[in-house]
Formats: C-alpha cells, structure tokens, sequence
C-alpha cells in the first residue's frame, strides 16, 4: 500500500459513519492538514475510517488556532480570533448543527465530538494555551516549554485516543511524553525561521546560559554555542520519548496508532544529532522520507 498516494487519501479516508458528511468540509479539513502539518497528516492515514474522520477534524482545528499567532501582528486580532475559536467549541458541543458556524473545521469538529464525546476540556485546552502564547512569546525555562507543549500537543493524542475509542490512564501518559517531545522538536525547528513568525524558541534560560542573544536567532547567526542550546532542548525531548516507548505494553493495542508519530519525532532528533545539533544545517530544511518505511514497520508491529 502507498500511504502518500492521493487517490488512496480520497477514497480511504472518506467517513463512513455519517452519511450526511459534507464533502467539501471534509476535503478542506484533509486538505489543510496535508499542506500545514504534514507528518501527522501521514501518520493519520494508518488510523482506522472513524478515528482518521476524527483525527483530521482535531488536526484540522489545531492548525486554525497554531496559526493565529503567526498571522497577526497585532495581539489583539488575535485573541479575537481565538475567542471565536473557543465559541465555536461550545456551539459543536450542542445538539443543534444550525447553530455551529459554517466554518469547514467547525462542522467537522460537530460530526466528531457527537460520534465520540470527545472530552470538552481538551479543546478548551488547546485554544487557551495559545492565548498565553499570544500574550507571551517568550518561554523563560525548559520546564515552561515543556509545559506549553504538553498543552498544545499533549491534549491533541488524548482527543484522537478518545477518537480511537481508547480511554485508558497508560496511553494518555505515554500522549503526554510523546506531546512534550513533539511540542519541543517543533519549537527546535521553528528556529530558522524566527524573525518571520517574530518567535524565540529557545528558552531564555538556555540562551543565557550559553550567552547567545536573541538578535543571533533572530539573525540565524550558525555558533557552537547556539549547537549548545539545541543540544540541551532536544535532550529533555529525547528523554519524553524514551519515556513514552517504555509505556509501550500498557498502552492497549487499538491505542498505540495514535502515537505513531513519535517515529517522526525520533527522525527529526536523529537528523539533528547527524548534524551536530546545528538547527539552521541545510539537510534539516527539507522533508525526509527515510522515516516512512519504518513508520509503517511500527503501524504492522502494533508500535509507536
């Protein structure tokens, strides 16, 4: 099976669980995960019809309220548009479809909350650790980023699990250091592009302690001591991965697809580590394909 073939995308991951389903919500939904978040949007295409349906719905709605800090300059637009975000939720979790926005996310998002009660408070989550971050884009410590990943990312896997039909304490800890791992690498490779989304990705208390400045992220200025800081932030992401694979036989089996992209996370932290943990190295601005025959061998052995 091709997992990066388009037709197999369009007929596979078509839903099967509701016949009233929107086509053209659907699409834009798988649409946009694909352009904007592309390994997950892989590993997603080994999940099950019902759970894929649910996971491009979540993902889906992740990309909405990841991308508001990005795109505006001014804080205030984007809590705005967070705030919509955030009634938007409490309308998917009405009985009423008429009153959910015609939002392709949002009428997605109504289809997999009712197929699954899905936990409310793990949206809630996802949108409030954003308006943090749009009204702090600096993290002071590790243990801050840390946090902001287990939020942003941690509480994405437990909405997919329930997704899965999985609600179970082992799988959500080992969500929870697959979460913290990915929320970290994506920090790490948000660096060469720091002055566009005007962000700081490593934490001030690193960058202090190695003495490279903002000004030498926000300038890509390449330094043993900016390796230093990389280093030291993608060590505590290799610990949570180590953690969350020691998990791996008390995660029941219909839950550990879900979790498949730890195998992305591992790539990324080995590509770095073959580069001496420079995060500005050309090999690391391009997709690699590498991962996926192993992504594959995980999804057969009922690994993550």
């Amino acid at each position: 099976m091709n997992i990066l073939n388009h037709n197999f995308l369009r007929q596979s991951l078509r839903p099967q669980f509701i016949k009233c389903r929107s086509k053209s919500s659907f699409d834009y939904c798988v649409e946009s995960v694909r352009n904007n978040d592309y390994e997950n949007f892989v590993c997603t295409l080994l999940l099950k019809n019902t759970s894929r349906a649910i996971a491009m719905a979540v993902r889906g709605f992740n990309i909405e309220v990841s991308r508001v800090a990005e795109q505006t300059s001014q804080p205030s637009i984007g809590l705005m548009r967070l705030k919509f975000w955030e009634d938007t939720i409490d309308k998917c979790y009405q009985k009423d479809i008429k009153n959910v926005p015609q939002h392709p996310i949002a009428i997605e998002l109504f289809k997999a909350v009712h197929n699954r009660k899905l936990t409310k408070r793990y949206f809630n989550n996802l949108v409030k650790s954003r308006v943090d971050n749009v009204n702090n884009r600096i993290f002071k410590t590790i243990d801050e980023m840390e946090k902001y990943s287990e939020q942003t990312v941690s509480n994405i896997y437990y909405l997919i699990l329930e997704g899965n039909g999985v609600r179970n304490v082992h799988a959500d800890h080992a969500a929870s250091h697959i979460g913290k791992a990915q929320g970290i690498v994506q920090q790490l490779r948000s660096i060469p592009i720091a002055r566009k989304i005007n962000f700081i990705a490593i934490p001030q208390d690193v960058l202090t302690k190695h003495n490279v400045s903002h000004e030498d992220i926000l300038r890509s200025k390449a330094s043993e001591a900016l390796n230093e800081c990389t280093f030291e932030v993608a060590s505590r992401a290799h610990q949570h991965l180590v953690k969350a694979r020691n998990l791996l036989k008390d995660v029941p089996i219909e839950g550990r697809s879900t979790l498949l992209p730890a195998t992305a996370v591992e790539n990324y932290l080995n590509r770095l580590q073959n580069v001496q943990h420079n995060p500005l190295h050309a090999s690391l601005q391009h997709r690699a394909w590498i991962w996926l025959p192993k992504l594959y061998y995980k999804s057969l052995k009922n690994e993550y």
